[in-house]
């Protein structure tokens, strides 16, 4: 079971993080226009468009990796000390009323919506148009990986109650550890303290 739910992580990571190089391309463009319209006096209609639509593709995508990394805005000012399984209830509970069905019906919306685009091939109304019915898609396609993300976290809620602790996760970036940080270059407590008190006694005692 571990290994399913780290392989769905990887998978919304490894989504997430190609997506996240429109990045490079959303600045490119932005910089050539802005070069282009003030230094070149020959701005771009069509720019605006393939700007939003880089932007909408971060932002849709992003929701599954973040997710996988657990890293969503979270209201825990109580929430972080309750216990692993009451954590484990209220975000089951959450994930239930609130998450399953917005999602389902995110994807459910946004397949219907891409299809209806790409039938009359849709495009945007400027003077140099878009296809818009590309973009839809990326709609449906978000929705199911954070869907899927989802169904995995659910899992994790209904294993920790079960063992009564979080199941781990794979970290793509992790915090700095300062005991291992210790341990690595050999730094003792004592040896911390005998510094501060050194230097304390360099500036004549003050705090």
């Amino acid at each position: 079971m571990q290994q399913f739910l780290w392989a769905v992580d990887r998978a919304s990571t490894w989504f997430g993080k190609l997506c996240a190089w429109a990045v490079v391309g959303l600045t490119l463009l932005i910089s050539w226009e802005v070069f282009s319209r003030y230094v070149l006096n020959t701005p771009h209609a069509w720019v605006l468009d393939a700007q939003i639509m880089l932007y909408g593709l971060l932002f849709m995508t992003a929701g599954a990796y973040t997710l996988a990394k657990n890293g969503h805005v979270r209201g825990d000012v109580l929430y972080g000390f309750f216990e692993p399984r009451t954590q484990a209830s209220i975000d089951l509970a959450l994930y239930i009323v609130f998450f399953l069905p917005g999602i389902v019906a995110l994807t459910w919306a946004g397949w219907t919506f891409a299809n209806d685009s790409l039938a009359i091939r849709e495009q945007t109304f400027n003077a140099d148009p878009l296809p818009i019915y590309p973009f839809k898609f990326v709609v449906p396609v978000a929705g199911a990986l954070l869907l899927l993300q989802g169904l995995v976290e659910i899992l994790r809620c209904l294993i920790c109650l079960k063992t009564g602790a979080w199941p781990t996760r794979e970290e793509d970036v992790e915090e700095v550890d300062v005991d291992k940080l210790k341990e690595m270059v050999h730094v003792k407590d004592s040896d911390i303290e005998s510094l501060d008190q050194l230097v304390v006694a360099q500036k004549g005692g003050q705090p």
